[in-house]
């Protein structure tokens, strides 16, 4: 007997059940829609992580996991596809299954399409989806633009967080954050959150960091200076033991690494600014958190960071070029942000319960869903 299905029932499907972008994002989207009475589970392809959703299989693409998301998505009437790798495994593992599937696309696509054969397969797997959700007006036109699909099946919905998980902290906050992350309560605290991969550029904000810390000179001719500032890299990744390394030459003994945290709520109570160095960025959630804490933003000008980064009232952007990127760029912008921080937190928090709050994401999800259905 086959699995019954509810047409109104929807299941999201992401990578892992790390505490990553889309995968939160997709975690928050299915508790919203379930607070709002409608059916709706998560899955995670593979791999172990911080968020409790269940794991379909031995890979992303294994042909167990794909069986098993076949399975799954016979009992529902829409899946909703979040990250890259679930465009793929959703395009294969439903063709002729008859569940149409939704597609969220969180990064920058002109990642995908630097070589003709990737664009090729992206596009072919995006032409499967029933429809298309950017988290970026200007990501909507890049697909439009790069993959040549049909305005009427992408549409723009922002990438959301819940504000109540990241209310702005009051000084007894702050000071319990900081006790908790073994940080002096009156430094001045730079925060990183992400992967400790090549695309975030880690070594970047390490660099900057010791810049801006006093440990180099800032430029020829000038003598460091050792104010109490402090780096707080949360996350994990396959550079971890480079960058620990990297950090101890610049910088020793002010940066703290804490690995993948279940809940990053701590790192942005205790943080002055977030750091973004990425090479490549869609809408990053980290930017929504911070903005939604108050913690302003110094980030490279990347992707569709602009939608959270406006530049000189939310935070700033710097210009750090490719490749490794140029450090001192990325320290004139924390200076900047240093130097107007409340009020930048303030209009920050202000554009993101304006833009990126959960329950505003939420209606635009159930109408582009309730559309899916008709």
């Amino acid at each position: 007997m086959g699995t019954p299905t509810d047409r109104r029932a929807v299941l999201h499907v992401v990578t892992d059940p790390r505490r990553r972008g889309s995968q939160a994002f997709a975690h928050d989207l299915d508790v919203a829609l379930r607070e709002r009475g409608r059916a709706s589970s998560i899955v995670a392809l593979a791999g172990s992580g911080e968020l409790d959703i269940p794991v379909l299989g031995p890979g992303r693409l294994h042909p167990r996991t794909l069986r098993a998301l076949r399975r799954r998505a016979a009992g529902v009437g829409l899946v909703i596809a979040h990250g890259s790798t679930t465009l793929d495994a959703c395009g294969i593992a439903l063709v002729g299954a008859g569940t149409p599937f939704v597609y969220v696309n969180i990064g920058d696509p002109r990642h995908w399409a630097k070589d003709a054969l990737r664009r090729a397969r992206v596009g072919l797997m995006l032409r499967r989806a029933t429809a298309i959700a950017s988290v970026s007006p200007m990501g909507r036109e890049v697909l439009l633009h790069a993959y040549r699909l049909a305005p009427e099946r992408v549409r723009a919905i922002p990438n959301g967080r819940r504000p109540e998980r990241f209310p702005p902290p009051d000084e007894s906050d702050r000071a319990k954050a900081r006790a908790e992350l073994g940080l002096p309560a009156e430094a001045t605290v730079l925060a990183v959150v992400g992967a400790l991969a090549g695309e975030k550029r880690v070594a970047l904000a390490i660099e900057a960091f010791g810049l801006l810390a006093g440990t180099e000179p800032a430029s020829v001719g000038e003598h460091p200076q050792t104010p109490d500032h402090r780096l707080l890299v949360a996350g994990e990744g396959p550079e971890r033991a480079a960058l620990e390394a990297l950090a101890e030459r610049r910088a020793p003994g002010r940066v703290t690494f804490t690995g993948n945290l279940a809940d990053p709520g701590p790192v942005y109570r205790a943080a002055d600014l977030l750091v973004l160095s990425s090479t490549s960025e869609g809408v990053p959630g980290v930017l929504v958190e911070a903005g939604l804490s108050a913690v302003p933003a110094a980030a490279t000008d990347v992707g569709f960071v602009r939608d959270v980064v406006v530049d000189g009232v939310t935070g700033a952007l710097a210009d750090v070029g490719p490749g490794p990127g140029d450090p001192r760029a990325l320290v004139a912008a924390i200076r900047r942000v240093l130097a107007d921080r409340d009020t930048m937190g303030r209009a920050a928090r202000a554009r993101c319960l304006e833009r990126h709050a959960m329950e505003t994401v939420v209606d635009a999800w159930i109408a582009l869903l309730d559309e899916q259905r008709r």
